[in-house]
């Protein structure tokens, strides 16, 4: 009797394992087929998502104004039938600056300040691989200008539009400034103490102030000081150019980049006159009959003939 109840319970106790067991095991078919659920779930809200994406993507490709074609149109238009493009910086220009030298250059030039995307499609669009190269050039606050004529005739001319404009304090000075001695417009008071301070020599004469010596008020790469804005402001020294600055040259007829556009009329011009000078020397030094050196030549024949 007792090993039959023994056996019994030993049966009881594997169904009841059994029991449980099953139990685990559908408990893990339903949470694995919930799971998969949701997976699929979300695997349809992201294909949602990601076609919902794509729709705004193509309608924001799709949609491109009228008035953007236009401009790339006319830029490409610009680049494939002009012989120059010009970049020049126009970074703190004033607008009303900016229209003068548009007037100046009209029959010259053609000035466009386009968005870099445009101007970067309208080079794409045009079919000229070389033009590709001044896209690297084309940065903020620029203007492109397009011509006919060589790029530095119409850097020259944007050198000439040039204007010059007083000293805002904290600006750094491009060049040494000097006040020059003379006469000046401003009655002995508060300005004798401003001028002094800067260490500018004065004497009065006729009611007026006059500067006796040059004095250097500000050194270049310095930061102009309130007391030095305010004299040059009164003296009427404007020490600064505003205007277009030629950056970079593209000419499309031969295919050639030029970077680093610098044009010094001035000092091309004391280059010249100092050439000439030692080229005259030299000439008259060996003897050399020219047009300019003929005089010079007979008046050194008659000196060495009184000796």
């Amino acid at each position: 009797k007792f090993e039959k109840k023994e056996k019994i319970a030993e049966a009881d106790a594997s169904e009841g394992m059994i029991k449980v067991n099953k139990e685990k095991s559908d408990d893990k078919v339903k949470s694995s087929v919930n799971n998969s659920d949701k997976s699929q779930k979300l695997k349809g809200t992201q294909i949602k998502k990601l076609s919902v994406s794509e729709a705004k993507i193509k309608t924001k490709q799709k949609h491109v104004s009228e008035e953007k074609k236009k401009t790339v149109s006319e830029l490409a238009d610009l680049i494939n039938h002009r012989n120059t493009i010009l970049i020049a910086s126009i970074k703190n220009l004033p607008a009303s600056q900016f229209q003068e030298i548009g007037k100046k250059l009209r029959g010259k030039a053609i000035v466009k300040v386009p968005k870099k995307n445009l101007i970067f499609r309208a080079i794409d669009s045009s079919g000229n691989e070389a033009v590709k190269k001044i896209k690297e050039q084309i940065k903020e606050d620029v203007a492109i200008l397009f011509s006919d004529l060589d790029c530095f005739d119409i850097a020259a001319e944007l050198i000439k539009s040039k204007t010059l404009v007083k000293a805002k304090i904290g600006q750094e000075a491009p060049e040494d400034i000097e006040v020059q001695p003379g006469p000046t417009d401003l009655i002995p008071g508060p300005a004798i103490s401003e001028l002094g301070a800067l260490g500018i020599q004065i004497q009065i004469k006729e009611g007026k102030i006059e500067i006796k010596s040059p004095k250097t008020i500000v050194r270049k790469g310095e930061k102009i000081s309130a007391g030095a804005a305010d004299i040059m402001n009164k003296l009427g020294i404007k020490p600064f150019e505003t205007g277009f600055v030629p950056l970079a040259g593209f000419d499309i007829k031969n295919n050639k980049l030029y970077l680093d556009i610098k044009i010094d009329r001035k000092g091309t011009l004391e280059d010249l006159k100092s050439s000439y000078a030692k080229a005259l020397a030299f000439a008259v030094e060996i003897g050399y009959p020219s047009k300019d050196t003929i005089k010079f030549l007979i008046g050194k024949a008659g000196m060495h003939a009184k000796k």
